[in-house]
């Protein structure tokens, strides 16, 4: 749409409102807190009580950690209890709108707590980035960067020394060609207990001046990579199939028969497999945000490594082995418990403390033990109850929080609303209605 008053100004306000508004909008970075309140009040014609609901969120604190604050957003945070991974359990702090996510998260650790629970390996954690280079053959940048590795990885760690101190550091470099004369110089970093978006970006800038001097050559862009092939985390479980049944334990192998179809079923149909991996992503993310990380990023490598053979597929797989049903996940996860958003969000820092994990490596692991626990429980509901039910189940508290319903009330309207065939947001209301008038 064209950038017309119509939609960015609002036909509500007056010709010079418009046009004060559109003043506005050119040095928008520029205003205070409060003229960014006003404009956009005046936009979305808020009422008093709505523009007092912006104000009332907002926090100078958060206004620093973006750009252009208005108020600051907030999503329900609740605990998966309990996952168990190699031998400890935990309590799992989620921050997700969806009531069913934690719920999954939680019964998938129930059905896979005996034992160790869910066993975790992680083989490497290194960062990567690029320096890539045009109108360079891979032949020429070799010919400087194989005999001169440790040169330049020195080179690389003086840009930021502080990581050295604490174990991490610049690991190791590769050559690749990329096609049509692209080349590119991949820098590996371990990056301690920090995610290292920043520390490896200035080295790969650092880096990247050197080579221009060298190569004489401008580099097209020195910037992370968010592939994730060298930050693995596998997460395996062998659960027994009386678990997988909640009355009947001989109908635990059928279920168990079934869960095993549905991966396979992933593996081959990349619709399939994406909504299989949507649901992984579902625990995964709740749990990297409650943490103050970068969801992003694992988002996009996850969803590449899903694709690394050139078909989309399902992150996890599942197979029988006599009266066990045995899953395995394996995809990239790279987190911090130090720096960027996990040191500014006081938030990050309190889950920290409820997770009991001090290190990365554990917060990487037990990461992806939880999005193994919420995909057997997807696919537990998905091949016998089916996934709606429970799903349900937690909406319809949904609705009856929407429709105004006190605390007291809720139970009253969520059982009222498992009676209709059809329940939705005018029939909730409508019973809030009638309870209100008794």
């Amino acid at each position: 749409m064209s950038a017309s008053t119509h939609g960015i100004t609002g036909d509500h306000m007056t010709d010079d409102e418009k046009r004060a508004m559109k003043e506005q909008f050119a040095q928008f970075r520029r205003l205070t807190w409060q003229q960014r309140l006003t404009v956009a009040s005046q936009l979305g014609d808020l009422t008093t009580i709505q523009r007092q609901m912006l104000a009332d969120n907002a926090s100078e604190d958060d206004a620093l950690l973006t750009e252009n604050y208005l108020t600051s957003y907030h999503l329900p945070e609740g605990l998966a209890a309990t996952i168990r991974m190699n031998g400890h359990d935990y309590l799992v702090p989620m921050v997700t709108e969806e009531p069913s996510v934690i719920a999954a998260a939680s019964y998938g650790g129930k059905m896979a707590a005996s034992g160790d629970g869910i066993v975790t390996r992680t083989d490497t954690n290194l960062l990567m980035g690029q320096i890539v280079f045009q109108t360079v053959t891979v032949a020429e940048i070799s010919r400087f960067v194989t005999p001169n590795e440790a040169k330049l990885l020195s080179l690389a760690n003086q840009a930021h020394p502080s990581i050295v101190k604490y174990g991490g550091g610049a690991r190791k470099l590769r050559v690749r060609a990329l096609g049509e004369g692209f080349v590119s110089v991949d820098l590996f970093v371990d990056t301690g207990e920090a995610m290292g978006a920043n520390i490896m970006n200035s080295m790969l800038e650092a880096l990247g001046h050197h080579l221009q001097d060298v190569l004489e050559q401008h580099p097209v862009m020195s910037i992370l990579a968010n592939d994730g092939q060298q930050t693995l985390v596998t997460a395996a479980v062998n659960v027994p199939v009386a678990n997988l049944a909640k009355r009947n334990a001989a109908v635990g192998l059928t279920v168990a028969k079934r869960i095993v179809a549905a991966s396979q079923i992933a593996q081959l149909d990349v619709s399939r497999a994406t909504t299989h991996n949507k649901g992984i992503m579902n625990g995964v993310d709740a749990v990297v945000m409650a943490t103050g990380n970068d969801w992003r990023a694992v988002e996009a490598s996850a969803h590449a490594y899903a694709a690394r053979d050139g078909q989309y597929r399902g992150l996890s797989r599942w197979q029988l082995a006599g009266d066990r049903l045995v899953g395995a996940l394996t995809m990239p996860m790279h987190l911090g418990v130090v720096g960027g958003a996990t040191a500014s969000l006081p938030l990050a820092k309190l889950n920290q403390q409820i997770l009991q994990v001090k290190d990365v490596a554990t917060l990487n692991q037990l990461t992806v033990a939880l999005g193994l626990a919420q995909n057997l429980a997807a696919l537990r509901a998905l091949v016998s109850e089916g996934i709606q039910q429970g799903h349900m189940q937690l909406q319809y508290r949904n609705l009856a929080v929407a429709a105004g319903a006190t605390p007291e009330q809720v139970p009253t309207v969520v059982e009222a609303l498992k009676t209709h065939a059809h329940p939705s947001a005018t029939l909730a209301k409508a019973i809030v209605t009638k309870l209100n008038q008794q």
